[in-house]
């Protein structure tokens, strides 16, 4: 099974008592190749084809990144498509051109969210605390994503491994998505054709 467009990661949601700076440390005696501290809006987008076929389009640019996405909705977000399609800094956020190129795909619902994020980057492994916010609610989150991919055995040892290092080899993980956590219309938008 090719892996290329699939991402591989266990999602974790933390409340308030969360020892954040025990968990710094922890990512940070890993060794990190880089770390990153991002602000990011992310914009999600269902049609009529997504709520058909389970998947969100999102749009999204921050100081790093800017990028269309395609991302699958199962039961469960441990392995899912995402295909992302690369749209450069060089034109700024195209907001308008990206919302009228999903318009004319039949835009069912529509979303946006806030994250404010702390990034750790391993060769095989992004670690990753946010705050994610919308108009009406909040959630912080950890999560473990593989970004070596030679197996889905390999790529899961490798979350495992990082989730163990951090004490998160026993918490139970989030099966779904963040726009699912944040939007509870989303899963009704969904229902209409599912």
């Amino acid at each position: 099974m090719s892996l290329r467009f699939k991402e591989i990661e266990h999602k974790y949601v933390v409340d308030e008592h969360f020892d954040l700076p025990r968990f710094r440390q922890a990512v940070a005696a890993l060794g990190p190749i880089r770390t990153s501290t991002v602000s990011v809006q992310d914009r999600y987008f269902l049609t009529d084809g997504g709520s058909a076929r389970r998947y969100l389009f999102r749009h999204r640019y921050d100081a790093e990144l800017h990028h269309l996405t395609i991302k699958t909705l199962g039961t469960d977000t441990e392995v899912r498509g995402e295909i992302n399609l690369d749209l450069g800094h060089h034109a700024g956020s195209q907001a308008p051109q990206v919302d009228a190129f999903m318009d004319q795909l039949g835009v069912i619902w529509r979303g946006t969210l806030n994250k404010a994020l702390e990034v750790w980057y391993f060769p095989d492994c992004e670690v990753v605390y946010y705050q994610a916010s919308t108009a009406s609610q909040s959630v912080c989150c950890v999560e473990f994503e593989a970004t070596r991919k030679d197996s889905l055995e390999e790529a899961l040892a490798t979350v495992e491994r990082f989730e163990r290092a951090t004490g998160f080899a026993d918490a139970i993980r989030s099966t779904r998505s963040l726009p699912q956590i944040l939007f509870p219309e989303l899963d009704e938008a969904l229902g209409r054709n599912g």
